[in-house]
């Protein structure tokens, strides 16, 4: 118990840990509390608890919200040292990541713009602003899943040639690369259904997630995020805008 306790602190002493944390109960109040807000019409008691964990998911999604406004520099120094990807092996992975990079830099500035002209700091609409922000996400999602496919491609010719040659420690070692590979789509996957949820209507499934189903999503996502952070198993060194979340309920 003691040292669950103790793993805890150490990664809500971090800002990315603490934010991993913060997007898991974001997203689990929005599930619990959107499936209770469903039963409404049954349970009083249990209607009103939704409401409040809705407010409190709405609450700390503004919360990570306000937090990113520092991330700029973060992901700048990240897109500086991988540059054009010259360390990478193959073109199509290094040629993807840099368009992800590109997509991510754009997301910080364009939220929070968006984020200024809500708190009325700025007299601009943010409607624009916001789909511009999800529509990048969106797109560095759908990047994000390319470069795994892409990667797990590659890592499966280096398994049959490691087959054929031996090496039990490097085979086992390109399986753990597989499966953080393959938890990186299922999350990716998750966040797409979301950013398409809150695209404009008329666009795919835009607008047609119930809360619960949006919780759902982006708990699956953030739990992936959990167990890739306690494993070693993330890539990204800045925790890119592929694990960011702006609600619109």
């Amino acid at each position: 118990m003691q040292q669950s306790v103790e793993a805890l602190v150490r990664v809500l002493e971090t800002y990315r840990g603490r934010d991993k944390i913060i997007r898991t109960m974001c997203y689990g109040s929005q599930l619990v509390g959107g499936a209770l807000s469903r039963k409404a019409e049954a349970n009083l008691p249990s209607q009103e608890l939704g409401k409040s964990l809705l407010l409190f998911s709405a609450q700390l999604s503004h919360c990570r919200m306000v937090l990113r406004l520092f991330d700029d520099l973060s992901m700048l120094a990240y897109s500086h040292s991988y540059g054009f990807g010259g360390r990478e092996e193959d073109a199509g992975v290094r040629w993807i990541s840099v368009l992800t990079n590109v997509a991510d830099q754009l997301y910080y500035p364009c939220e929070h713009i968006a984020w200024a002209a809500d708190a009325e700091l700025i007299k601009v609409k943010s409607d624009k602003w916001w789909l511009l922000c999800t529509g990048l996400w969106g797109t560095s999602l759908l990047l994000g899943i390319l470069r795994s496919l892409r990667v797990l491609l590659l890592l499966k010719k280096k398994l049959k040639k490691h087959g054929r040659d031996g090496g039990g420690s490097s085979r086992s070692q390109l399986r753990r690369q597989m499966r953080g590979e393959l938890l990186s789509v299922l999350s990716s996957m998750a966040d797409l259904s979301n950013a398409v949820h809150w695209m404009p209507p008329g666009f795919l499934w835009a607008g047609r997630f119930p809360s619960w189903l949006v919780g759902l999503m982006g708990t699956v996502s953030s739990v992936v995020g959990l167990i890739q952070m306690s494993s070693g198993g993330s890539s990204d060194e800045t925790d890119s805008v592929q694990t960011l979340h702006h609600s619109e309920e």
